[in-house]
């Protein structure tokens, strides 16, 4: 039976933020080989396969039913994938590597706020110089994709190997389409993005092939990561009272409180403070608020929505 796959970036604040966040939700990385090592294992859950590659290679790797889950940009899956919606399953965005990819001309082009302004300002290109403006990115797919839905023709790709941002300033493109994450860069290469130029809102995502062979061998290490995940998730909105004398469960859900026994109970963090006072005056003694580390229910809906897509 196949083992769960499972792709890591290899380098970079990419990595580390990944790094980070699975150590949160119980797993620590451990790379094999030292610093050098392409392959890795994750303490606390077994019978898995890990390997530390690229972005790009993570991506491709997903569409191509190749690695059961990993992490990498939207950006990448959504330009790679020809059909994302029957390649990839996103069953996390992270909250790190974020940025957004955008649709960029230069600042002098004042009549040019919109994608129909581009489209205008492309067959007025064409006419005075003979050709087609020239639109230079990394993002191919995505690009021709959201020029289609907005209608806009009057224009030529041109494959960016280099500093997207500087093509137009060098004189290979008139427009960009690249990722920004603050829109500096763009300012200080004198371009502005247009008022609905933005085609893709990306961060890093924990992310399913919805392509590779799915057997119980590689979904029950999946259930177990996913509960890891949701556990830490619930843990940060609860904290949890120790209390010195007993307190009945009726007096406790009176509360709100999700009793554990009659000296401890979860409650949201934001009523922490005043449920821990009213239990003092009630006879629960000394009240201690601790945080919590992880809280696992029986039912985790991520994996339960993946397995029915995947069956």
């Amino acid at each position: 039976m196949t083992r769960l796959s499972i792709a890591i970036p290899s380098k970079g604040r990419l990595k580390e933020k990944s790094e980070q966040w699975l150590s949160a939700s119980g797993f620590k990385l451990r790379q094999k080989g030292g610093g050098r090592g392409y392959s890795a294992e994750l303490e606390g859950l077994g019978d898995v396969d890990v390997m530390l590659l690229s972005a790009r290679e993570i991506a491709t790797g997903l569409i191509e039913g190749q690695i059961h889950l990993g992490i990498t940009g939207e950006d990448l899956l959504n330009d790679l994938s020809a059909s994302p919606e029957a390649d990839f399953e996103v069953l996390h965005r992270l909250g790190f590597g974020g940025a957004d990819v955008i649709v960029a001309v230069p600042a002098a082009w004042l009549d040019v706020e919109t994608m129909a302004d581009l489209e205008a300002a492309g067959a007025l290109f064409r006419e005075r110089h003979g050709r087609r403006m020239r639109v230079a990115t990394k993002y191919l797919s995505l690009t021709r994709r959201f020029f289609a839905e907005r209608a806009v023709g009057e224009y030529r790709l041109v494959e960016s190997a280099g500093a997207t941002e500087a093509a137009p300033a060098a004189g290979s493109a008139e427009v960009i389409v690249d990722i920004t994450s603050t829109g500096a860069t763009l300012k200080a290469n004198g371009l502005k993005i247009l008022q609905d130029g933005v085609i893709l809102k990306s961060q890093a995502a924990l992310t399913t092939s919805l392509k590779a062979e799915w057997s119980e061998t590689a979904l029950a290490p999946l259930r177990e990561l996913l509960d890891g995940v949701a556990a830490t998730a619930r843990a940060t909105t609860l904290a949890r009272l120790e209390l010195s004398h007993p307190v009945s469960e009726a007096e406790m859900t009176a509360l709100g409180l999700n009793s554990l026994n009659d000296r401890t109970a979860l409650c949201p963090s934001p009523m922490a403070r005043e449920a821990a006072r009213h239990l003092a005056s009630i006879g629960a003694g000394s009240v201690a608020i601790t945080t919590v580390s992880q809280v696992f229910d029986p039912e985790n809906e991520v994996f339960e929505k993946f397995v029915k897509q995947v069956s």
